[in-house]
């Protein structure tokens, strides 16, 4: 397993590479540039400052530099937030949009999980078909719909929870963030476990199990939850990731201080070396994950091999 795990952070050198190249390139042909947005400066400061950032040397020219210092862990300062460099950016955002993700994840799991378990046990029914019509509904609502909705009733008509910032840092500043974020994925989560807790309920073993008189509750915890868990956990890597590195819309929405508001901003200011480091963070992210999500299903799966 150790051998499969470096040879698969290996393979992923050559992957993180062209997504590191597609990206700096694409923002670099974007129009505009980082100090557009500043009043007009006398032509030798404007040169002076591009020269600093290295902006008047060619593109390619420009990436080779970048990639050089990318590789020493040095993404360069920040052009919009100019007292900060993106490392200590991402240090100070990645907490925040970590908290607010795995809290999003294990609450979708909890609740996707039982719900999906649920319907399966009641396969046809009006229980089912209940679940699995909220679930669409939970799938089709975007959540820059859903977070201002739920901003609406429960901080402003009702005033139970706040609506934007991180305050003190106390979870009752993110319950609404975390709700919003998870909706969707308990509803993703719902059908993923249904389907494949239908599958395995039908599949020869469980027959066999049902014929020895198991216990339904063993029967489900012992041999049926392990094996129907597998598209699950495959979803659930990148889905990580993306949540962990942070929703752009939820954090916007709320005003929190994370990630994925920090690529937004810089974005919008043709911050080249913020939105890169973001990107490399969040690649990197989506490669650990997908490679923990293999050596999971080895786990789960006596029939995954690594050789």
């Amino acid at each position: 397993m150790l051998s499969y795990a470096v040879r698969r952070l290996l393979e992923a050198i050559p992957t993180l590479l062209v997504i590191v190249a597609l990206s700096f390139f694409l923002m670099h042909s974007a129009p505009g540039g980082p100090f557009d947005s500043e009043r007009v400066l006398p032509p030798e400061i404007e040169a002076n400052l591009k020269a600093a950032y290295n902006l008047d040397k060619p593109v390619w020219q420009q990436f080779t530099i970048y990639l050089g210092k990318a590789l020493q862990g040095d993404f360069g300062p920040s052009f919009t937030y100019k007292d900060f460099t993106v490392s200590e950016l991402i240090l100070t955002g990645l907490p925040v949009s970590a908290r607010l993700g795995l809290s999003a994840v294990t609450l979708a799991v909890l609740i996707g999980c039982t719900l999906g378990i649920l319907a399966a046990m009641r396969q046809n029914t009006k229980t089912d078909y209940s679940i699995m019509g909220i679930a669409m509904v939970g799938i089709t609502i975007p959540n820059f719909v859903m977070a201002p909705l739920l901003t609406l009733i429960f901080g402003i008509y009702l005033g139970w929870l706040p609506v934007a910032g991180l305050g003190d840092g106390s979870f009752r500043n993110l319950v609404l963030p975390v709700i919003a974020l998870a909706l969707p994925q308990i509803a993703i989560v719902s059908r993923l476990t249904r389907g494949g807790m239908i599958e395995v309920l039908r599949s020869n073993f469980v027959r066999t199990a049902h014929a020895k008189g198991l216990p339904e509750h063993l029967i489900i915890t012992r041999h049926t939850l392990r094996a129907a868990m597998l598209p699950v956990v495959s979803y659930l890597g990148p889905a990580i990731a993306g949540l962990v590195t942070g929703s752009v819309v939820i954090e916007q929405i709320f005003g929190l201080p994370g990630i994925g508001r920090y690529f937004v901003q810089g974005a919008i200011n043709r911050d080249y070396t913020l939105v890169m480091g973001t990107v490399i963070t969040y690649g990197s992210l989506i490669v650990l994950m997908n490679l923990l999500v293999d050596l999971v299903y080895g786990l789960m799966d006596p029939r995954v091999r690594y050789d």
